[in-house]
């Protein structure tokens, strides 16, 4: 391959990624959590740039709450014990109602609905949904690391030292365990940005704190949706 078809390549990668809209959301996402973390809540351009993305991305979500609705009526996979199931169906209930009730704070922030003190309510009570997912969110991702690690222990019993390395079954398996303990440190770090949205401890979650946890979990959200790389193709 040619070092022009390779750019093409690469940029077609791009442009792929970047018309998610998923993607474009949490690039903005970075963007106002870094304006955060600059500003510190002091005024200033920072903010101002916090403050504008903040409403920007709220456009990228509208209708959004659709996703986990489906989410909350969809079957789960065969052998999920009930207290996952539970959790899961919580979590898409509560982001669903947080992705709904958001859509009125837009409303609100933009001009169009006029009730600022209700408005400024119905944030409060969207984060609270927003925290209670991630929460959710995280025990989830804890138990099934926990199955996935049962379950690897017994192929393991099965498969000879040398074995479990080339064992595509092994592989899948270590594959989405690193994935899932990526998804634990996001919801978990998640969990300490929605309480400082909230400011549910302003001395210790400070702005700059929330702005920096979530620069982490929106750089983490961009590389979760990074395509994945395809297998060369064998003639």
């Amino acid at each position: 391959m040619s070092t022009l078809d390779a750019t093409r390549a690469e940029l077609a990668l791009i442009v792929l990624y970047l018309n998610k809209a998923e993607a474009r959301d949490k690039i903005c996402r970075a963007i106002q959590y870094g304006s955060k973390f600059l500003s510190d809540g002091q005024p200033g351009t920072a903010q101002n740039v916090d403050k504008s993305t903040s409403l920007a991305r709220k456009v990228f979500r509208l209708f959004k709450f659709v996703n986990d609705l489906h989410g909350l009526i969809s079957p789960v996979s065969q052998g999920t014990p009930l207290p996952l199931v539970l959790l899961g169906k919580s979590k898409n209930a509560l982001l669903s109602t947080f992705l709904f009730l958001d859509q009125i704070v837009w409303l609100g922030r933009s001009g169009i609905y006029k009730n600022k003190e209700r408005v400024d309510l119905i944030g409060r009570i969207s984060l609270f949904c927003w925290m209670g997912s991630s929460i959710c969110t995280t025990l989830v991702e804890v138990g099934e690391l926990g199955r996935l690690s049962v379950s690897m222990k017994k192929l393991e019993k099965e498969l000879k030292d040398g074995e479990k390395h080339h064992n595509e079954q092994h592989r899948a398996k270590l594959k989405k365990s690193n994935e899932r303990s990526l998804a634990l440190v996001k919801s978990a770090m998640d969990i300490v940005v929605a309480v400082g949205l909230l400011q549910l401890a302003p001395k210790k979650v400070t702005p700059r704190v929330t702005g920096a946890f979530g620069v982490v979990t929106s750089l983490i959200s961009c590389y979760q949706l990074l395509p994945s790389p395809q297998k060369p193709k064998t003639n």
